[in-house]
């Protein structure tokens, strides 16, 4: 996807205008919301529907005074007069019914989008707490499918309402043929109505069931392609396979039985009106065979009919339609009402610092210092990851950034200043250059930069069209090494004041972690860097080594005096001391670049850039 084509979708998903606050209180009331946004454009598509239908209703009128006015009596002038008022009326009525449709078209798609850019926007609020709340297939479900279904519901807004009006003029018409007549039309809509009105609330039912297993069961597909090359690793690809095939089969009855209600919708929908046109028509045609009207009335009163019975299809499809987009908009609503943790709400209550501070993490005991290199260290990667989550504001503490409690600052300054680089962070499908950028505009200096200092220009060439290449989502087309180096990559572009790289070389050999250690160290000099890790590879790098336990530190130092003075950290971190080299790495370039000396204690055993 092209930088200006993604820019589009960004507009049309949650950029441009703002969809404003959508009315929470009720299904309806969230459909009223929907059309009160975009009021003057309903107007119109009424207006427009009315318009429309009442050039159809003329039609017939036009021909009955065409017959009696001018062919029975054998005026030619008559003729010719009536049928160039019907010829106008059918230009004017074909041009009304393409504004209307446009109109409608662009009514329903502003509901549709709005609906995405409201569920969006709140997917946003809730950051890190959405996936603890929601799957992903619901998200899919009520963006896309439900989104949909809100925007149709807009049609009643339309013909909906021209349909309702289109009734009471043929009616009107009606009555002043024949009496009769007019009381068949009159009791015949809201008959038919009443035929389908049960149908609608069995419809919902089994609509809202269908809809919430979608969910369960796009989340469960989600599951299963994300984890594939795990369950084909360790087993149990069968029974997941087992598992979604039972909740497919459970899916197709559900929507045997949404199909099975639909089904005598649409056959109602189409065959209360064929059958009432039947009935006026043959009334009609009895009467003019008793002389009660006239050929020309017959005409009018069978156009009528077959002109009646587009609005009787309209107000079903509407009640259809909205039947579904009051369970769409239920479940929309249900989304919406999800509450961020107070932690991550916009309010700031104070400012944040001016240039770079100490973040302090008192639970811990861990001082992140301005410009220098920290690692932090434990037996349990949960440990440091929790202090990662503290220092980055992801979790509630009292951690502070300078002298300003970091849970009172404005979440957006402390999302553009301190960013978490977790070691399983999304990956997004695009093309690497846009994976790369995030949200930023690099120039490709500043993306090459960034690339050489994760060491990922192999990724790069290896792939068919550079940085212009696509990535699956969560990458899926690289292998685990791959995805680590460009997660830092993409963190370096970024070029945060705070960086907190969570285990950023695990899945690297040896002689590559060694080079992306130094490098690091150099593209960071300066500036504020965490990293969590047991490797000596990348802890010799550290300006400053914490050592916890149980989630406290209990020493720091460097690297090395660490390990003079703590046995329990030596043991930690020098697990590997078999393998230990000279202290130069073997895969450094010519010239001896200072950036990829490896560490004492380093591993060289794995290729270079594969897993471990």
């Amino acid at each position: 996807m092209g930088r200006k084509r993604q820019a589009e979708l960004v507009d049309i998903l949650g950029g441009g205008d703002d969809p404003g606050t959508p009315d929470r209180r009720g299904p309806v009331r969230y459909l009223v919301w929907t059309a009160r946004a975009q009021w003057t454009r309903v107007a119109a598509g009424a207006l427009y529907s009315v318009g429309w239908l009442a050039g159809l209703t003329l039609v017939p009128y036009l021909l009955a005074r065409a017959v009696d006015d001018g062919l029975e009596s054998g005026d030619r002038r008559a003729t010719t007069g009536w049928v160039a008022a019907l010829l106008v009326t059918a230009v004017v009525t074909a041009v009304v019914g393409t504004l209307r449709h446009r109109t409608m078209t662009r009514a329903r798609a502003d509901a549709a989008f709005r609906t995405v850019r409201v569920v969006v926007r709140h997917a946003t609020r809730l950051g890190a707490v959405l996936q603890r709340r929601v799957s992903a297939g619901e998200i899919v479900t009520v963006g896309l499918g439900d989104a949909a279904a809100v925007g149709n519901a807009l049609t009643f807004l339309g013909p909906g309402i021209g349909s309702l009006i289109s009734c009471g003029a043929i009616a009107v018409l009606l009555l002043d043929v024949s009496p009769a007549l007019a009381a068949v039309v009159l009791l015949g809509v809201p008959l038919g109505a009443l035929c389908v009105g049960p149908l609608l609330g069995r419809l919902q039912g089994a609509e809202t069931a269908y809809r919430t297993r979608q969910g369960e069961l796009a989340a469960r597909f989600g599951d299963i392609a994300g984890g594939l090359h795990v369950l084909n690793a360790v087993g149990g690809k069968e029974e997941y396979a087992a598992r979604y095939r039972r909740g497919s089969r459970e899916l197709r009855s559900q929507g045997y039985r949404v199909g099975a209600v639909n089904s005598w919708i649409e056959a109602l929908t189409y065959g209360i009106p064929t059958l009432f046109l039947a009935v006026v028509a043959w009334l009609a045609a009895r009467m003019a065979a008793q002389g009660e009207i006239t050929v020309g009335e017959l005409v009018a009163v069978y156009g009528y009919t077959a002109v009646l019975g587009l609005p009787v299809i309209f107000l079903i499809d509407s009640g259809n339609d909205i039947s579904r987009a009051l369970v769409a908009a239920r479940r929309v609503i249900r989304f919406l009402d999800l509450e961020p943790d107070p932690l991550h709400t916009r309010a700031a209550r104070t400012e944040a610092p001016a240039g770079p501070a100490l973040l302090y993490d008192p639970a811990s005991g861990v001082t992140a210092v301005p410009g220098r290199l920290t690692a932090l260290v434990s037996g349990r990667t949960a440990d440091t990851a929790r202090v990662a989550d503290r220092l980055g504001r992801f979790t509630p503490s009292d951690t502070t950034w300078g002298d300003t409690p970091l849970g009172t600052v404005d979440t957006d300054a402390v999302r553009s200043r301190i960013l978490v680089a977790d070691n399983d962070a999304a990956i997004f499908a695009g093309p690497l250059r846009d994976v790369l950028a995030g949200r930023h505009r690099p120039t490709d200096a500043e993306i090459e930069e960034a690339l050489r200092t994760a060491l990922a220009q192999d990724v790069v060439r290896g792939l068919p069209a550079g940085l212009d290449s696509p990535v699956r989502a969560r990458g899926r087309n690289l292998s685990g090494g791959q995805r680590q180096r460009i997660r830092l990559a993409r963190a370096l572009v970024a070029d945060p004041e705070v960086l907190i790289a969570v285990e950023p070389t695990s899945a690297l050999d040896a002689p590559t972690e060694a080079a992306v250690a130094g490098r690091l160290a150099i593209a960071r000099q300066g500036r504020t860097t965490v990293v969590t890790s047991t490797s000596p590879l990348v802890l010799d790098r550290a300006d400053t080594v914490y050592y916890l336990v149980d989630g406290a530190a209990v020493d720091h130092g460097t690297h090395r005096e660490l390990l003079a003075r703590q046995p329990g950290y030596r043991r930690l971190v020098a697990r590997d001391e078999t393998d230990e080299t000279d202290g130069t790495d073997e895969t450094a370039p010519p010239g001896g670049d200072p950036a990829v000396t490896a560490a004492p204690g380093a591993r060289t055993t794995a290729p270079t850039g594969e897993a471990r």
